[in-house]
Order: structure tokens, then sequence, then C-alpha cells
């Protein structure tokens, strides 16, 4: 029987060059898979390095999971939190439970560390995993709203009981990702952050954030942006009157469910009603 060594990951050269083939492997469409994205998500994150657990067998690196630390306020206290983020198992060591083991092996080691809680976005894959194998918890699908005019974007940022903290050095950071482009659409008070990338003609809105939070080098558009499409929950956005719809689940390629899993022992869950989380919180765009 192959005996598997759990180790914490190790971001040095070597590691994050076979982490990156590994992931390659494991997913040869995903063309954002290099070191240079590993680089950033795994060491300069100013919230923390990565947190998770490698198996090997010999100098073979067979699976693969991480964490990244970020900050949230959590009924209305600031914590260290983890998302849930990449994982890959080699098709070779494929059906040896290494998933489960890697994961709980990084929860402990967090919980340890004095992580509070995990949270993440699951597909329907592996939804069911997470949650009848790891004890996540799921919150709620995401919400996918597209159409045109401005958001419904609410001044009442107290309504959220769990929302990413973001600061301008962890907002900077996210904007600079090695494989996408993003921008800024000044609106009053506010920014809206941009992906390049569309659905069915519509720019992504990665987010809404106060303007002063945006760093003065992150590109700035003048022109109008018609069709929008933003992704997440927030109990501050009030969709009734706009001229926004919901993408049914049929027509997306997958069910973007928010799950979450408390470290403290407390048992603590979200109520989606309260939970502020877009895309900017978590690494798909």
């Amino acid at each position: 029987m192959q005996e598997y060594d759990l180790r914490p990951v190790e971001v040095d050269g070597p590691t994050l060059k076979k982490m990156a083939a590994l992931l390659q492997t494991a997913f040869p469409a995903a063309a954002h898979f290099t070191e240079e994205v590993l680089r950033w998500q795994y060491i300069e994150n100013p919230d923390g390095h990565a947190v998770g657990f490698n198996a090997w067998l010999g100098d073979e690196l067979a699976g693969h999971y991480v964490t990244l630390p970020f900050m949230a306020t959590v009924n209305g206290t600031v914590e260290r939190g983890l998302l849930s983020l990449n994982t890959a198992t080699h098709p070779s060591h494929q059906g040896k439970g290494l998933f489960t083991k890697l994961a709980n092996a990084t929860y402990a080691r967090a919980a340890d560390e004095g992580y509070g809680f995990v949270t993440g976005v699951a597909n329907a894959n592996s939804t069911h995993g997470f949650t009848k194998k790891l004890g996540f918890r799921l919150v709620s699908p995401l919400r996918a709203m597209i159409g045109m005019g401005p958001l419904p974007v609410g001044r009442n940022a107290k309504e959220a009981r769990f929302a990413h903290a973001w600061e301008p050095d962890s907002i900077g950071w996210r904007l600079r990702h090695p494989a996408y482009q993003y921008s800024v659409k000044e609106k009053g008070e506010h920014a809206l952050v941009l992906s390049q990338r569309k659905q069915y003609g519509a720019r992504f809105v990665m987010g809404v954030r106060e303007l002063p939070q945006i760093e003065v080098g992150i590109p700035r558009e003048t022109g109008s942006v018609r069709r929008k499409v933003w992704i997440g929950l927030d109990p501050a956005m009030h969709w009734g009157s706009t001229l926004y719809v919901n993408i049914p689940q049929r027509f997306r390629p997958s069910p973007l469910n928010l799950i979450f899993k408390d470290l403290t022992g407390k048992d603590r869950q979200l109520d989606p009603a309260q939970v502020r989380f877009d895309a900017m919180d978590f690494d798909i765009l």
C-alpha cells in the first residue's frame, strides 16, 4: 500500500514549479495556473502566505490543497479567515482520498494558528464533498445579476454580518492578478471594479468599493459600460426596481455555491441575507 507524506505547503521556487505543473495536469484547460499566478496567490497576499498541505510520494507531488488568508468582519468583529482555493490530485493518484486528508490537515493546522473560519465557492461537482465529508455549511447559491443601468448600491454597510474587510493594500494586490486585467469606473463616492471578461456580451463587475480604497495606479474608464454582470450576495443591493435579472441556473455553466466552515468550535453559521460577498472575494474572473 502506498504511504503518502502529507506536509504543509512550502512556497519556495522548486515547490511552486511542481504545484503549478500538478494544477496544469489536473486542469489542462485552465491557462491561469502558472508559477507567476501561484507566486501572487501564495506569497504576495498582504494578509499572509497560503495555508495548505501537499501529498508526496517520494519526490512526486501527488496531491495539493491550498487556502488563502483574508480578513473579514464576522458578527461585528474583524478576524482572520481562509478562502478555499486550489486543489488537485494527479490522475495516477486519484481514488485514494487524498483531497479529504489534505483538507482536514489544513483545517486542523488553521484552527491551531488562530484562523476562525474557511469559506469558499463550490460548483455542482464539489459542493457535496465539502458539505458531506468536510463539515461545511451551504450558505446560498450566489446571485448572477445581468442587466443595464446603475447597480443598486446601498449605503447601509452595517446590514452585512459577514463581509471581507478589504484594505487599500489588499485591494491593490487583488487587482494585480497576473492573468486577468481590471479597471475602475468612478461613480460618485464609489468605484465599480470591472473585469475585461464578458458573459452574454456584458462586462463583469468584480465589486463596488469606496473610491479612496482604490489605488491611483489602477486603470480608470471614462466611457459608458452599458451591460453588466454582478455575482454575489449583498443585503444592501436592492434589485426590485432595476433593469437586472438573475441568470437562471439552466443558463449557467455551473451553480456557484457559497460554503462556510467554522473553525472556532462554536458551530457558527452564516445567514445569507446578511452576507456581503462578490467576485472580488473569490478568484474565477
